[in-house]
């Protein structure tokens, strides 16, 4: 699987459970606000919560973008590349 399906999953999933408790916890304090102090606490939590334990999800996240960019995750190509091309046609 790859890293940033499971990261962005984790992150979904404990917003969406904290959020679930704290609307629990304040829909009878204050039923016309709790649906933003519930949002707006989980989003606060959630981000605490991933930026100190999911570090190194985040780094593997992080290389898998690096890479990508390099053009080391590119799928195979099924003919010859540009570069042997190029270097047919020069000889």
């Amino acid at each position: 699987m790859r890293a940033w399906i499971l990261f962005s999953a984790l992150r979904l999933g404990l917003f969406a459970v904290l959020f679930g408790v704290l609307y629990a916890l304040t829909a009878s304090t204050w039923p016309s606000f709790a649906w933003l102090i519930a949002a707006l606490g989980a989003a606060v939590l959630a981000f605490c919560i991933s930026y100190i334990f999911f570090g190194p999800l985040r780094e593997r996240v992080a290389l898998e973008i690096v890479d990508a960019r390099a053009g080391k995750a590119r799928p195979a190509a099924s003919g010859p590349s540009d570069e042997d091309v190029e270097d047919s046609v020069d000889r």
